[in-house]
């Protein structure tokens, strides 16, 4: 009833199955485990609420390791623009302005997930191990072991949580985590909009909090509405027509008509982040380490670049005969990955306080460098190079290279 791995990877979301497929095809064993293994996908079923904005970096990596197709396949919507505004200051960045076809693609986390699963399913050293609940995970720094309830024991020389912002394998490890909750919940609806296929995806700042738009193929749109917990609270709960004329009301005239509000969820806003990524036999990915506020869509991206990083110092290690459990050895990924990832927190942080700040001399700078960044063309290369997540230095796998051969 054991079953040994060199890597178990705990968690097989969109973070977790990428590192697994990362790592596919290397010398190592790597046992994937996902207890919810996400429900097949149909064209014709309508949009999930939950997607994401996959940079090109993000994209790099997908297509690198083999999963791209798989969401091509399914369906995506690319998108070519960007705006950003609050009353006379914007700026809308395109992709022509840097010779790029696009600036990223926005995605359903579900079609996202069901396409790495299914690469990770086609390499003979990876394991998926699916729809089985697990009772118990018991760290140790030479190795950890996972009880399963059909009473299998997963056995690894390192355990990587990408099991989410409450990781019980994080936990288990005793490592701390600093972060707050803010003071904003976020309403996601999925629409039908009269504006058929849109291409650009926007971020309109109000005193009452921040709206967006994330387009998805065809007449359809992912709307975020940030406010207070109460004031989500009382959107979501309203019956449709109520909503849709809050909609016409509240957002602006660019978004067109929506004509069905297809469906709604919400769900709090937290900044979390790992007091340290590693210790001996154990290494956190994705919102195990860090959970980022939204508002530029960045979570996902920092996690597969996490992912990324990750794979490329076990493979080597594993090359030079290192041992991978080593703290020493898994130190390599924390210093490539926990300065970038801090950074973008920070960033986030201030776009959450500066543009949350209705104080009239607030208001005037970061209008007036909305303004700048629109006319100063090395300032606006400089922002849709840290959308595209093109920006610093960058794991192998997200610049477009092969780990093996």
């Amino acid at each position: 009833m054991n079953q040994d791995y060199d890597v178990l990877i705990v968690g097989g979301g969109m973070v977790g199955a990428t590192l697994a497929c990362a790592l596919g095809d290397s010398q190592l064993r790597v046992g994937l485990l996902e207890d919810s293994p996400p429900s097949e996908f149909s064209p014709e079923q309508p949009h999930d609420l939950r997607v994401s904005a996959v940079s090109i970096a993000s994209a790099n990596i997908l297509k690198t390791i083999g999963a791209w197709s798989g969401i091509t396949q399914r369906r995506l919507c690319p998108y070519r623009r960007m705006r950003v505004w609050e009353d006379s200051g914007d700026v809308e960045f395109c992709s022509d302005e840097i010779n790029e076809p696009v600036l990223g693609h926005i995605v359903e986390n579900r079609i996202i997930q069901l396409a790495v699963l299914e690469r990770a399913r086609q390499f003979g050293n990876v394991e998926l191990i699916a729809g089985v609940k697990t009772q118990g995970v018991r760290y140790a720094p030479e190795g950890s072991s996972v009880t399963l309830e059909d009473g299998r024991v997963l056995k690894s020389r390192l355990i990587v949580a990408a099991d989410g912002g409450f990781s019980r394998v994080r936990q288990s490890a005793g490592m701390g985590v600093s972060g707050w909750d803010y003071e904003q919940h976020a309403l996601v609806l999925t629409v039908d909009t009269a504006c058929g296929q849109q291409d650009i995806t926007w971020q309109r700042f109000t005193p009452e909090g921040p709206q967006a738009l994330l387009p998805l193929d065809g007449p359809h749109a992912s709307l975020v509405w940030y406010s207070t917990p109460e004031e989500v609270a009382r959107l979501k709960g309203l019956p449709d027509d109520a909503l849709l004329a809050a909609l016409e009301a509240q957002f602006p005239a660019c978004l067109g008509d929506v004509t069905r509000i297809a469906a709604r969820g919400s769900f709090p806003l937290r900044r979390q982040h790992a007091l340290r990524y590693v210790k001996e036999g154990v290494a956190l990915i994705g919102d195990a380490a860090h959970m980022i506020h939204p508002l530029a869509g960045q979570g996902v991206n920092i996690g597969l670049l996490d992912a990324a990083a990750l794979a490329e110092v076990l493979i080597a290690a594993n090359r030079a005969g290192e041992d991978i459990g080593l703290e020493a050895v898994l130190g390599r990924y924390e210093r490539m990955r926990r300065k970038n990832n801090l950074l973008m927190m920070t960033v986030m942080d201030a776009f959450y306080r500066t543009f949350g700040n209705a104080h009239g001399p607030v208001r005037f700078i970061r209008n007036l460098g909305l303004g700048l960044a629109e006319r100063l063309k090395p300032a606006k290369k400089l922002a849709m190079s840290y959308a595209m997540g093109l920006n610093g230095s960058l794991p192998r796998l997200a610049q477009g290279e092969a780990l093996l051969g």
